[in-house]
């Protein structure tokens, strides 16, 4: 009933709230003309250096002049992880650091703030025109390799990225300052954060406490960062005007009915199958020890919240008058548009017919179900490093051009812990379904199991590892372009590699790369290019709104507002009664029960707002009129899910833990006081 619904309001006028805007191109006009308030330069500029990006798919805020980043607790859960052992469980426990000298370093966790967009839509079409297919992938890559270098320097401070608007029919160039050390300040209990669990994720009313706090650093100092946000000096109230400034993921509001089918049909499906496999292969391992629970639990967190969502996204494509109102606009446009782009709906359809054919192949060699281990990730990574930095460097896979190295060369560094026999867990089923889906005589199968069992020959690559040692890696990455490196020659072939994990992604290496390059040349070429001509018909039909998000910084305004008989924001008394029945999901913790009679039962909890989001925007802020912080982002409701389609605004909402919230939270329950006082000074 919740896809017909957002099926029937599709065909309605958008509602005001619709859009994940770009900040050197918002509509404060039209904003105001829609709620009221149109945020000036100073406004827009102060909020964008305000805003932070985590690397790992999250979004964040500046709140203090001394580098204190708020965001959700979801968010650095990993963190949490790998600062954990037997002997301390902070998913359990939580954390605080009383001062800056007890805040503890985040193994793999990067910070991105935006300082510079400068449009380069021209280099990148001049460089593309009249070319298809590998020589349109070829140039391409050349020139975004040679803006994003230009850009960074060999600055391992800066960030540069080339970013796709519209689907190719403008590109800008993104200059962000680099933090590659972040010190966890404080986070809840997991059992708050995640209050409700499952049964409460994608829904409102909500009661989950998901914040967490960490510092920058640079040169184990904290780093001065005088552009934060400040917090509101009163929260929000129903109705009140509220933005959302952060990094959508990603929307498919602008696709040719040929993707929405192939998202049905091909992309959706095999994921939700996969994630309800590594739902089961997760939730079975854990139940076998606490130590093992502590592990995996915020892994099995996020398979379920990505199997939630992917099913809400699924069941918005199949409902009843979706797909076919889209294919009477696209009918629409390509009767308008121009003779040159009347044959690019065709060539996209095309394009995804052959994708259906390397689908699968992708997906086992060089996607993301490939050889699932994180120590495979290394080994890979590991092994194409000499291999790529000797070619130029437009010519490289693009994770290894000049300007994304250091982000590489950071992530192969890190010292998170790997636990093995997880890692077998993994491994194993992703070789058994390996074995499933090509069958046992299969050239790929037999090259990949060696004539071993999938267990047996998961253990071989484990055991004898070496890749999951950090200063290992580091002596790898120094010998590069050596000529006695260990296991490579000066090209980084094969010479006598030692280590069965290394051997092993070089062994697989050639196949891997082959389906790359036809995905690259022959799909992804050919979608890139005829989307770029179908966007440009679609623009000379009118205004487009925003582009579909692409995890850059986006700003959506809206209002703070319920929905049919629900509120617009729940309490702290509904808290406990909610957690009134006293057993998991909804177990209140044994710090929110002795703080309860410090608690004012009246103060708000959780909000809900019509601001427009999708995943990815997990940690934004939730800022008024002023640009003051009064929430922080983790969630939308139900209703949301076909937010990738579509924003429906009738009760799709935003979910936020209120700012009233976050402030009693740290000084009745947790005592946070140094905390509390560099939020509100």
């Amino acid at each position: 009933m919740r896809a017909l619904a957002l099926v029937v309001l599709v065909s309605s006028v958008a509602l005001a709230e619709e859009g994940m805007f770009l900040f050197n191109e918002f509509p404060s006009a039209q904003a105001k003309k829609d709620v009221g308030v149109g945020p000036d330069q100073a406004w827009l500029d102060r909020v964008r250096l305000g805003s932070i990006r985590l690397a790992n798919g999250c979004s964040a805020s500046l709140v203090s002049p001394n580098g204190l980043v708020m965001t959700n607790h979801h968010c650095i859960r990993s963190c949490l992880e790998d600062l954990s052992s037997k002997e301390r469980d902070l998913l359990a426990t939580g954390f605080l650091a009383a001062t800056k000298d007890k805040e503890e370093v985040c193994p793999k966790f990067e910070a991105n703030q935006l300082v510079k967009i400068t449009d380069v839509t021209t280099n990148v079409l001049d460089a593309t025109k009249g070319v298809s297919g590998a020589e349109f992938q070829k140039k391409l890559r050349a020139e975004v390799s040679r803006l994003e270098s230009e850009c960074s320097k060999g600055d391992a401070t800066k960030r540069c990225d080339v970013v796709t608007l519209f689907h190719g029919a403008r590109f800008h160039l993104y200059e962000y300052r680099r933090f590659q050390e972040l010190r966890v300040v404080f986070a809840p209990e997991f059992q708050m954060a995640a209050f409700g669990g499952d049964p409460d994720n994608f829904n409102f009313p909500r009661y989950g406490f998901d914040a967490a706090f960490v510092r920058l650093y640079a040169n184990g100092a904290p780093v001065k960062t005088p552009e934060h946000l400040k917090w509101a000096k009163q929260g929000a109230k129903e109705n009140d005007v509220v933005f959302v400034s952060g990094h959508p993921g990603g929307t498919e509001r602008a696709l040719t009915v040929a993707q929405y089918e192939f998202l049905r049909d091909v992309t959706l499906p095999w994921s939700l199958v996969s994630l309800a496999e590594t739902r089961g292969r997760l939730d079975e391992w854990m139940k076998q020890s606490p130590d093992r629970e502590r592990i995996v639990k915020s892994k099995l967190r996020a398979v379920e919240n990505s199997l939630k969502a992917l099913k809400g996204r699924r069941e918005a494509l199949v409902a009843p008058g979706f797909l076919e109102k889209k294919r009477k606009d696209e009918e629409a446009l390509r009767a308008a548009a121009p003779e040159a782009s009347k044959g690019a709906w065709d060539a996209v359809a095309k394009a995804l017919l052959t994708q259906r054919t390397l689908y699968v192949d992708y997906q086992m060699r060089e996607g993301g179900q490939a050889f699932s281990s994180s120590l495979f990730g290394y080994a890979r990574r590991l092994a194409r490093f000499p291999v790529e930095t000797a070619k130029p460097n437009g010519e490289r896979l693009r994770e290894y051009s000049e300007a994304q190295l250091p982000a590489l060369k950071q992530g192969l560094l890190d010292a998170a812990p790997v636990h093995p026999e997880l890692e077998k867990v993994s491994l194993t089923w992703s070789l058994t379904k390996l074995r499933e889906v090509y069958g046992a005589d299969d050239a790929f199968v037999k090259k990949v199991l060696a004539g071993k069992s999938p267990d047996d020959r998961a253990a071989e690559l484990i055991d004898g590892t070496k890749v999951g040692d950090a200063k290992w890696r580091k002596e790898r990455l120094e010998f590069t372009g050596k000529s006695k490196a260990p296991g490579g020659d000066a090209d980084g072939r094969q010479v006598e590699e030692v280590d069965p994990m290394m051997a092993f992604a070089k062994l697989v290496d050639d196949d891997c790369r082959a389906v790359r390059k036809r995905m690259e040349d022959e799909v992804d070429s050919q979608v890139r290019k005829n989307m770029e001509l179908i966007s440009e018909a679609r623009r000379a039909q009118g205004p487009t709104g925003a582009p579909d998000a692409t995890f850059t910084l986006r700003l959506s305004y809206g209002r703070v507002k319920g929905y049919g008989s629900t509120p617009a924001m729940t309490t702290v008394k509904g808290l406990f009664e909610r957690g009134a029945l006293g057993k998991a999901p909804f177990l209140v913790a044994d710090k929110w029960n002795a703080a309860k009679a410090k608690l004012n039962p009246a103060t708000p909890y959780d909000v809900a707002t019509t601001n427009d989001i999708i995943g990815g925007n997990s940690g934004s802020p939730l800022v008024d009129k002023n640009g003051d912080v009064v929430g922080l982002v983790f969630d939308g409701n139900l209703q949301s899910l076909g937010g990738n389609f579509v924003y429906e605004g009738a009760e799709n909402r935003t979910v936020a833990v209120h700012g009233d919230l976050i402030l009693a939270a740290l000084k009745h329950v947790y005592g946070a006081d140094a905390l509390l006082k560099e939020l509100k000074p």
